[in-house]
């Protein structure tokens, strides 16, 4: 609650100061402090405002690029895969294919395997072992992405590419599923650029999920311990409904961080703009071609069907944080009601 200067004034602090302090003292500096705290609120404010003039300058420019390419080729662009930058004719349906498949594989693969490194570090990892595995994790968020892509396309792509007869001999007969086993092992292709995707955003995940499962109050998981409770039931009755809200924002983190990845997925992807069905065939992403390709644009047309990746790349990963936040309200909004 805020004190006015005539409360100030009437109260007994300021009545037996009086004789070291004048009132024209305390008013001057009661009024100082109002414009000090004035100030700071505009300056935080214009802080705030200024991540919407961003985004706003970030939008209009994308469609004020892409807007040659959305109006010759319409609805088509998002549709058609077809990239013939001789011809003019370009569709952006590949790249798309390929930055929804390779980000969701590479959940697929990084969060089960995040959440056992989480539960191994807080939950059954001796003590000595929590500190230097608590480091290397760290250590590998730290290492750029061009080492992951060198690394996938020199070492782990002709590894992979060994592995491809094996794939296509067990996986490739399956039912229903066979078709996406089936392809030439050249090593790089759809699910290579997958699988270094979810080696890069294994660190992110897990540790978000060690330290959300850190924050469990330790006399909870006590309780489940001492009704019998194993520590799989302690971890999915108690640990991980608790922390299921930071668990989530880690999926999500890493799920952004696959979405926007370059510079890695462009090395062992093999840049194709060919639409299959097989994750052993060469693909794009939207991402891995802007990088390929905006040097080399040549023509309006060209560079705006480019911005328009872009373009479509920004709805992607402002749709998948709407989402994630959504879910976190009705996650919190569940915790609310159960309290």
């Amino acid at each position: 609650m805020q004190t006015t200067f005539s409360q100030l004034q009437e109260s007994p602090l300021t009545s037996s100061a009086a004789a070291a302090v004048s009132v024209p003292t305390i008013k001057k500096h009661f009024v100082k402090h109002q414009r000090n705290d004035t100030i700071f609120k505009a300056i935080t404010f214009l802080a705030a405002l200024s991540i919407f003039l961003l985004l706003a300058a970030v939008l209009v420019t994308l469609l004020t690029g892409s807007w040659p390419a959305l109006k010759t080729f319409g609805w088509r662009f998002f549709t058609v895969g077809h990239w013939d930058p001789v011809a003019e004719e370009f569709g952006a349906l590949v790249p798309i294919y390929g930055t929804i498949i390779t980000s969701v594989l590479a959940l697929c693969i990084a969060v089960p395997v995040s959440f056992g490194i989480a539960i191994f570090l807080t939950e059954l990892s001796p003590r000595f072992l929590k500190t230097p595995l608590g480091i290397a994790i760290e250590l590998l968020a730290a290492i750029p992405s061009v080492i992951y892509g060198m690394w996938g396309l020199f070492v782990f792509a002709p590894y992979f590419a060994k592995a491809g007869p094996w794939i296509n001999a067990h996986l490739g007969t399956l039912p229903y599923v066979g078709q996406f086993f089936r392809g030439p092992p050249i090593g790089i292709g759809i699910l290579t650029a997958s699988l270094i995707l979810a080696i890069m955003v294994i660190p992110f995940i897990s540790s978000i999920m060690r330290d959300v499962f850190n924050l469990v109050p330790g006399m909870i998981k006590e309780s489940a311990y001492g009704l019998g409770a194993t520590t799989w039931e302690t971890v999915w009755n108690v640990v991980l409904p608790h922390s299921r809200l930071g668990v989530v924002a880690g999926i999500m983190l890493g799920l952004g961080r696959a979405l926007g990845e370059t510079m890695a997925v462009t090395f062992v992807i093999g840049n194709s703009h060919e639409l299959s069905a097989s994750l052993l065939m060469p693909g794009s992403t939207i991402s891995s071609t802007l990088a390929n390709e905006f040097t080399e644009a040549v023509g309006p047309l060209y560079t705006s069907s480019l911005i328009g990746l872009g373009l479509i790349l920004f709805i992607i990963t402002t749709f998948v944080l709407a989402c994630a936040k959504l879910l976190l309200l009705r996650l919190e909004k569940k915790n609310g009601k159960a309290v």
